[in-house]
């Protein structure tokens, strides 16, 4: 990673009423918000670090840290409907008219509910896996059952567990990595809001309506062009949710990377750049 960007240098603090709202800035150019996914531990940092050099290079670089995660202060309230609430009243306190979307995972989901709230307020819209549902593979998949056997029982083997099914390459998980999200995922907020997403009764009211029309309704209403990008070894969410938001989202395109699982963006870092960033550059 450049040495121009660091976590400190481009840590920023966003102060409201409803809490603060940490986020890092870098670059020049269009706006470009960058969502991270959720799970113990996780901030807007570990997922995008490695990528804001080659973003800033064309674009006004926002990784924001969702309510509840990183720095950014819990709100009362659903996860979902509070982070696409607080990226609006982002956007308004920074002057930010319209912007780019990039969101991993959960990122992708708010994401995505930004663009079909405030279809004037996103240009482009990009996700990582995470959205839609499963088609030909029963829900849960592996990487949620374990994010919720570590929800109700918080452990580093179970940390550790729920962090490999998260790649295609175990290398990636490294001792470092392990630490800095076991000493943030046992933070009380954080796993306040986990609990909120992933408890098994959560689960379970979800398997019960995700084939009724409630959460599809919105797809259809994102006008700006849209990227999906999923790993295609991924054991958080199959390739196969791809399938219902690419054909309802009216200009959607998908592109699946090889020997990769939920972190399309650290896995198959220079192939992800390219794609995104020749989508999120295109006239």
């Amino acid at each position: 990673m450049s040495d121009a960007f660091t976590y400190e240098n481009t840590s920023r603090i966003f102060e409201r009423a409803a809490g603060q709202l940490h986020y890092h800035v870098a670059g020049e150019g269009p706006p470009l918000l960058l969502l991270h996914g959720s799970g113990p531990g996780v901030y807007g940092w570990a997922n995008f670090q490695g990528n804001l050099p080659f973003f800033a290079q064309y674009f006004r670089c926002y990784i924001v840290d969702l309510p509840g995660y990183g720095e950014s202060r819990a709100v009362p309230g659903h996860p979902i409907d509070m982070a696409v609430a607080s990226t609006i009243e982002f956007m308004d306190a920074l002057g930010i008219d319209q912007a780019g979307l990039l969101g991993n995972s959960l990122g992708g989901i708010i994401a995505s509910r930004v663009a079909a709230e405030h279809p004037q307020r996103v240009t482009r819209l990009c996700m990582i896996g995470g959205i839609g549902l499963n088609l030909f593979t029963s829900f849960p998949n592996e990487g949620i059952n374990l994010l919720v056997e570590f929800v109700e029982q918080p452990t580093r083997e179970r940390l550790v567990s729920w962090l490999h099914s998260m790649v295609f390459d175990p290398t990636l998980i490294t001792e470092e990595l392990i630490e800095d999200r076991w000493r943030r995922a046992t933070e009380p907020e954080a796993l306040a809001v986990s609990r909120m997403l992933y408890s098994r009764a959560a689960l379970q009211a979800f398997s019960a309506n995700q084939f009724q029309t409630q959460p599809l309704q919105y797809l259809p209403r994102i006008q700006c062009p849209t990227l999906l990008t999923w790993g295609r070894d991924d054991r958080v969410s199959s390739l196969d949710r791809a399938i219902l938001p690419m054909r309802i989202i009216p200009k959607c395109e998908l592109h699946t990377f090889h020997d990769c699982g939920h972190w399309a963006m650290i896995e198959r870092k220079a192939e992800f750049e390219s794609v995104v960033g020749a989508f999120f550059r295109r006239a």
